[in-house]
């Protein structure tokens, strides 16, 4: 079912068997670590007990992060691989909106892969101006795409975790990083960064560190945050253990119905 054109619309979770099919065809062209789909699938698990259904509570953390980036200084978007196969149309509307850069940040690095992604998310921008006109065609151009250059750092990381762009991560005082791990998200968040995650597990150490956690599957939380920054919210006093406890219930209520 590499095919997605093989799936009908009928199947009840034909978005799911359409992400797997890109992240098989994504790995096959090289874009990829090869424990991609093994993370992809942990979330995926988690997701089952969602209900596959962004809920109220991670419609609240969108919002939020949309709030928080919009009235950033210095954002900037984060992507990997799997998020960038799976979200990055939506990431660069939503970068088009925010007015910030996306940068490439992927922890297996080299520059063959490096290169795939970038050049994978310059195609989405000319795909999406090429279907817009007038001042969205302009600011999708503009959207700036990092991570070609290994030329910053991130203090309290060693290897090649601590590898970022110095106009991006470095420079950034709001960081968006879709399924990332715990120990880049602490070394941010010791560094005075707002770190706004989109994480599936709510128990995980990112989730749990993060400024704002936004419990959903990547792509349907970037799509909902890019109608949400046209609405323009303002931050609010947030707590996320409380999003976390959210999730938990949702969850645990997945689990009696069985």
């Amino acid at each position: 079912m590499s095919d997605m054109g093989e799936i009908p619309d009928s199947h009840p979770r034909k978005a799911s068997l359409v992400a797997r099919a890109k992240l098989v065809e994504a790995s096959k062209q090289g874009l990829l670590a090869d424990s991609a789909m093994i993370a992809h699938g942990r979330g995926e698990a988690f997701d089952y007990l969602l209900g596959e259904k962004t809920n109220e509570s991670a419609k609240s953390a969108i919002k939020e992060c949309a709030a928080r980036l919009l009235v950033a200084k210095s954002p900037v978007i984060s992507m990997n691989g799997n998020t960038t196969v799976l979200a990055g149309r939506q990431a660069i509307l939503a970068a088009s909106i925010i007015g910030c850069p996306i940068e490439v940040n992927i922890y297996y690095r080299t520059p063959e892969r490096m290169e795939k992604l970038i050049m994978a998310l310059e195609s989405m921008k000319e795909e999406i101006a090429s279907e817009n006109d007038g001042e969205t065609k302009a600011s999708v151009m503009a959207v700036e795409i990092l991570g070609a250059e290994a030329d910053g750092n991130i203090v309290g990381l060693e290897g090649p975790r601590s590898i970022c762009s110095k106009k991006g991560i470095e420079s950034a005082d709001v960081v968006l990083v879709p399924l990332e791990d715990g120990d880049r998200c602490e070394a941010l968040v010791a560094l005075g960064k707002q770190v706004l995650v989109i994480d599936l597990n709510p128990l995980s150490r990112t989730a749990r560190t993060a400024t704002v956690t936004i419990v959903d599957e990547v792509s349907r939380a970037m799509e909902i945050m890019s109608k949400l920054l046209l609405e323009n919210p303002t931050p609010t006093d947030w707590d996320n253990q409380q999003t976390l406890r959210d999730a938990l219930d949702v969850m645990a209520d997945a689990s009696t119905r069985i």
